[in-house]
């Protein structure tokens, strides 16, 4: 259910008490294990991770890979900054490593949905820390409503292989983000050697059915019925392919 009333957040916003609101809102008192998933740009609005596009001077290599890929050169110094790694570029398109280990487009880095001056553009970044963030609002949530949530940040991601974008975990506390199945046994007894679940993953899929990709104004979105058992809390880093697995860099 998307929690209703959620205003368009500003810098230094107490997002906690905001998302409270919402949740009773809903008139749904909540359990333990449901799952509240917030948009990565409501947190990082909150954060205040803008930069204003006039600020920026574009460096000689921004320049050089704006001229690849006919984008304002101002932006793509931003994305530079946020990044570790230029892994492709072409026309209208930059993937990167993002700083937190997460292969992106633009690293995250976006002009949508967000209010610009007349004059002077303004870009918005990921959050510093989202699976920080998350043990921060789950600590709220958990105080306020004396029961044990999870809480996720999620994003919508493009794929290498497959058109169109999904809703993806950035961040995440309070349950099994990653569940691993190595050694039990599926339908007919066989043993499974390499079933990995990325539920936070799949939660914030979900999560993005309901919240939509424009003008939905639909930010949190508060799930229940899971049930994870008692599998061991993992963060969102945890979905993050170690380089030395990963078949294709």
């Amino acid at each position: 259910m998307a929690l209703p009333g959620i205003p368009l957040v500003q810098p230094g916003d107490d997002l906690a008490s905001i998302l409270i609101a919402g949740i009773e809102a809903t008139g749904h008192s909540p359990c333990n294990q449901d799952v509240l998933v917030v948009t990565q740009k409501i947190v990082s609005k909150a954060e205040g991770r803008y930069r204003r596009l006039n600020d920026i001077v574009a460096s000689p290599r921004a320049q050089k890979i704006a001229r690849q890929t006919h984008k304002d050169p101002r932006l793509i110094e931003v994305i530079l900054s946020e990044s570790t790694e230029v892994l492709r570029c072409k026309r209208d398109i930059i993937i990167v490593e993002h700083r937190l280990g997460f292969v992106m487009a633009n690293a995250g880095v976006d002009q949508s949905n967000i209010e610009h001056g007349d004059a002077d553009e303004q870009v918005l970044l990921l959050p510093a820390d989202p699976d920080g963030t998350c043990r921060a609002l789950k600590r709220r949530l958990d105080k306020h409503f004396s029961v044990s949530l999870g809480v996720i940040i999620n994003d919508s991601f493009g794929r290498a292989w497959r058109n169109g974008v999904v809703g993806v975990a950035l961040g995440a506390a309070g349950l099994p983000a990653l569940v691993d199945m190595v050694g039990e046994a599926d339908l007919f007894g066989r043993t499974l050697r390499v079933t990995q679940i990325g539920l936070a993953d799949e939660i914030a899929a979900a999560a993005s059915l309901v919240m939509g990709q424009a003008a939905e104004r639909q930010p949190a979105v508060l799930i229940h019925g899971l049930d994870w058992g008692a599998r061991a809390e993992t963060t969102a880093h945890a979905l993050i392919r170690s380089r030395d697995l990963d078949l294709f860099r």
